[in-house]
């Protein structure tokens, strides 16, 4: 089965038109599209709702994606409701039926009440429909459900009893007022399935489709939701919160299992619809509650590590961490350093039509050895005409980009050619199809022009252009929060009293990320004090993705940063085998990744640059991004132990590399000096000027 490269859940209302601010009991789209998720979208009402489906699957079908689309109100009866209603067991005879009963006016005022009056009248005794919202209005409404006896049919349907839902289709009002949704969905449904022609599961042949509508019951990750919102706190819409996890939960159902799902039916859904996720609600609830991109134990080293090779732990970062950013959709302009969310293909092919390649004269076919006189047209063909015909055996005057005329397909250059009594002159022989670019020859129409979790660079941008695409799919910026640490430091300019140092650590960390297009939070500085830094890192996780502190990050009896970690839980001190740098304390507080670096900044920036800022990337969305790195004649000597990578500043003078005169890691100087690092690998090594070292400018860190 092709799997669906994009699930939508679609959280439903029956209510009138809500207010501009997203709230809860209003419509909610969860959108996960190629496994990242989107943000969440507020729908002010049906309409609204409607009109952002439709653009919705229609963009998502232009782009070549299979869309699962998920409703969380019943597509049909108990059977034998359709039947005594329409006289016909087909759905959607019934879809038809409500679409002409319902009206639904733009602040959502609707006859809901009215119908379900009239649908009680075409039956006997009470019912089956009951609840309104007014106790005194429709008599053929009971307010109540006593008295309902359900003899014609059950109250519920089958998969209700499997998937344990409490809802019944024939309640209108006090929640869950499901009897209401259905009426003021299917309608919607029926005019969403003619506009996009979606298949409907399980009423039709679903397998081929690249639209498939499902309804879905929220409450199949119940505790998943659960969990979540506790971890957020009460100020989550839980709406919200719900659409999100069920499409991330729904699009990482394995494709196997997902058809298996699908396929595994009975008889009596092809009439009364089916849950999606009936009998499986566990293991949606798991790949719910397994969405979130950090674990608390993602930073935790095997037992027995003591000393972790700086390989070992950039591998561990990238098996362990995944994107936390949401995307949007933004104008090819301000796509520039953002991260592509998906595959971006071409819109039309590059060229999209024969084109000329020089200023000459074009014909069709090629010429031997000789002389050769063609008759000249009087028209000629320039960049952004309209292509004309050209008779057999006539030639035409083309210039540079033109597309090339209906019988030409061969071009030569004006200067091989001499001009005279409306004909064209030339001496030799050429090879047909010369000067002439072929339709496609660069980028063919659907071809991948932006892979996922590329950088937008301005070369990318010509490209995204020239294939006719006008909008990418982003990542929204990381939002990456910087605190230092340290009851010494005090703001640059401020007075300093004997022991206090000015804080270098924050503006740098800063502007890196700034640099690395990341959005750069400035936290401040938090003195010695761990119910003080508990606090900042409290309001923190509130703002940002992730944080990064300096100093702290150690064992020591003042380092707060690894002692707060240790007690929430989600810590690891990892001890890397390197040169500066060594303690670096990875953890997570309240689900955000923190980044202790070491205190001193040489080795702070060195640890930054080599483990921060690809897991940041690819928190962020971007590829894992090994720096480049070239292999340069030292201008140095240095003897250097077996066990531990060491990182030297350096720059590049005359072809060789220098470093600077002290490994120290206090000494900031060596920092503005140098303008890349020369790594050293972990086995002993006698450098001696002239022998090749591993140099890295800065510029290949994104700096």
């Amino acid at each position: 089965m092709r799997p669906f490269d994009t699930v939508v859940v679609v959280d439903w209302s029956a209510g009138k038109r809500a207010g501009p601010t997203p709230q809860k009991d209003a419509i909610w789209l969860g959108i996960t599209r190629e496994g990242g998720s989107l943000e969440p979208r507020y729908c002010r009402s049906r309409r609204d709702a409607e009109q952002a489906l439709e653009l919705l699957i229609s963009q998502e079908t232009v782009a070549g994606r299979r869309v699962l689309c998920t409703f969380d109100f019943p597509f049909g009866y108990p059977t034998g409701f359709t039947r005594h209603v329409t006289g016909s067991d087909d759905p959607f005879v019934l879809w038809d039926w409500f679409e002409a009963q319902i009206t639904d006016a733009e602040d959502g005022s609707n006859n809901r009440y009215d119908v379900a009056e009239n649908l009680n009248q075409m039956f006997d005794g009470i019912g089956p429909f009951w609840g309104k919202s007014h106790e005194d209005s429709w008599p053929d409404l009971p307010y109540r459900k006593a008295g309902i006896s359900f003899d014609l049919f059950a109250e519920k349907r089958s998969c209700e009893g499997l998937s344990k839902a409490a809802s019944s289709c024939f309640q209108m009002a006090f929640p869950p007022t499901v009897g209401g949704q259905v009426m003021m969905g299917l309608p919607t449904l029926n005019r969403l399935r003619r506009m996009t022609g979606a298949c409907v599961w399980p009423f039709e042949t679903w397998h081929d489709a690249d639209v498939v509508f499902a309804e879905i019951w929220p409450g199949v990750i119940e505790k998943a939701v659960k969990s979540r919102l506790a971890q957020d706190g009460a100020e989550q819409i839980r709406d919200r919160v719900q659409v999100q996890l069920l499409a991330d939960a729904l699009a990482r159902l394995p494709v196997s299992r997902l058809a298996e799902h699908m396929t595994d039916v009975p008889p009596i859904a092809r009439e009364e619809g089916w849950i999606f996720g009936a009998g499986i609600s566990d293991e949606l609830n798991a790949l719910a509650v397994a969405v979130s991109s950090v674990r608390n134990d993602c930073f935790a080293l095997p037992q027995g590590v003591h000393w972790t090779p700086v390989d070992e732990a950039l591998t561990m970062l990238r098996e362990r961490l995944l994107p936390v950013t949401t995307t949007e959709t933004v104008p090819l302009a301000q796509a520039t350093g953002r991260i592509a969310a998906v595959d971006v293909t071409a819109m039309r092919a590059n060229p999209p039509l024969p084109n000329t390649a020089v200023d000459g004269y074009g014909f069709a076919g090629g010429c031997g050895d000789g002389t050769h006189r063609w008759p000249l047209m009087k028209e000629r063909a320039a960049a952004g005409d309209v292509p004309i015909t050209v008779p057999h055996g006539m030639a035409i005057r083309v210039l540079t980009g033109a597309a090339v005329p209906e019988g030409v397909d061969t071009v030569i250059l004006q200067e091989d050619v001499t001009v005279e009594e409306g004909h064209i002159t030339f001496h030799g022989s050429l090879k047909q199809g010369s000067n002439v670019r072929r339709a496609g020859e660069d980028v063919q129409a659907g071809d991948v022009v932006l892979a996922s979790g590329r950088i937008v660079t301005p070369a990318d941008l010509a490209l995204l252009a020239a294939t006719g695409v006008s909008h990418v799919s982003v990542r929204k910026p990381l939002r990456v929060g910087v605190l230092s640490t340290g009851d010494e430091l005090v703001e640059a300019g401020e007075p300093t009293t004997s022991g206090q140092i000015y804080d270098a650590n924050r503006p740098m960390l800063l502007a890196m990320l700034a640099r690395l297009n990341h959005q750069a939070v400035d936290l401040g500085r938090a003195p010695d004090d761990r119910d003080g830094l508990r606090a900042k890192l409290d309001a923190a996780a509130g703002q940002v993705d992730a944080i990064i502190t300096s100093g702290g990050a150690s064992a020591g009896d003042e380092d707060h940063v690894s002692a707060l970690l240790e007690e929430a839980g989600a810590m690891g001190i990892w001890r890397i085998a390197m040169k500066p740098g060594r303690p670096l304390a990875l953890g997570l507080w309240r689900e955000v990744p923190v980044f202790g670096l070491p205190g001193n900044p040489v080795a702070a920036m060195v640890c930054a640059l080599v483990f921060a800022r690809p897991a940041l990337a690819q928190l962020a969305g971007a590829e894992w991004a090994v720096p480049q790195g070239f292999d340069v004649p030292a201008a140095f000597e240095k003897r250097k132990k077996a066990g531990r990578r060491e990182y030297l500043r350096a720059r590049i003078r005359e072809g060789r590399v220098e470093v600077f005169a002290s490994e120290g890691s206090g000494r900031i100087s060596g920092l503005s000096w140098a303008e890349g690092l020369v790594e050293l690998s972990e086995p002993a090594q006698d450098i001696r000027a002239g022998d090749l070292v591993r140099f890295i400018p800065f510029g290949s860190f994104g700096l």
